[in-house]
């Protein structure tokens, strides 16, 4: 059944009281809420635990979707005894992993605006992420470390806006991404906005992100690799 996924809402709910719905043959499970991300658009899904009535916690692997977007998966670890259909659980992120994730995805945004050109691939990753450009040009990586922590520097807000699948349709220029589409079909898409009145960047996004530019803290280029006659790949980390 379909989940109310409370992270589309509030990327900082780190734990939820969740009733579990459905327990599969392989012991993942599904829950009627849940504040954990899955695994979708480059971002891995959150891990964490559950916590049971009686206080014991089950360890969570990586969650991801099911056979569509509006079905989670809750994968219990390796030994672990998965829970049964009817009981209300605990569930808790890995919140240190969660927010440098969220870092992470945001500082790919910001190095979307550095470099406008079509995306071609991305993942993000809790120490370092990649973004692949559809470009020729040469690069100096330390311009655009500069650039993106300028942006940092400026603080500048972040927040969601919805729009329909309608008004996406609509307005196809907005979508950054050259080989990958936002979802649609769940009746409305998130806008990632950054800067008042979206003055910095606008783009359709599924992840979670932080709450303003200064959040995502000191990273840079660290490589900037040719993957191809018109692919740039460029890989961010963070400042140590």
């Amino acid at each position: 059944m379909p989940v109310d996924a409370l992270f589309r809402d509030d990327f900082y709910l780190a734990r939820c009281d969740a009733v579990v719905t459905a327990v599969h043959d392989d012991g993942t499970f599904e829950t009627d809420r849940t504040c954990f991300y899955a695994t979708s658009g480059g971002q891995p899904g959150d891990t964490g635990i559950a916590r049971r009535a009686d206080g014991s916690a089950l360890a969570l692997g990586i969650t991801r979707h099911g056979e569509g977007k509006d079905v989670i998966l809750h994968v219990v670890a390796e030994g672990e005894t998965p829970p049964h259909p009817g009981e209300t659980l605990s569930l808790e992120i890995d919140w240190p992993r969660r927010l440098k994730l969220m870092r992470m995805h945001t500082a790919c945004h910001l190095l979307s605006v550095v470099c406008p050109y079509p995306i071609t691939g991305a993942s993000v990753g809790e120490d370092e992420s990649r973004v692949d450009f559809d470009m020729n040009e040469t690069v100096d990586k330390q311009a655009v470390s500069d650039a993106m922590m300028k942006l940092v520097a400026e603080d500048h807000p972040i927040y969601v806006q919805w729009i329909t699948d309608a008004e996406l349709a609509a307005n196809p220029d907005i979508v950054k991404s050259k080989n990958v589409r936002p979802p649609i079909g769940m009746g409305r898409v998130s806008l990632v906005c950054i800067g008042a009145d979206s003055s910095v960047d606008s783009q359709p996004c599924g992840g979670t992100h932080v709450r303003s530019t200064a959040e995502v803290g000191p990273v840079y280029i660290g490589k900037v690799e040719k993957k191809g006659r018109e692919n740039r790949r460029f890989r961010i980390r963070f400042t140590a």
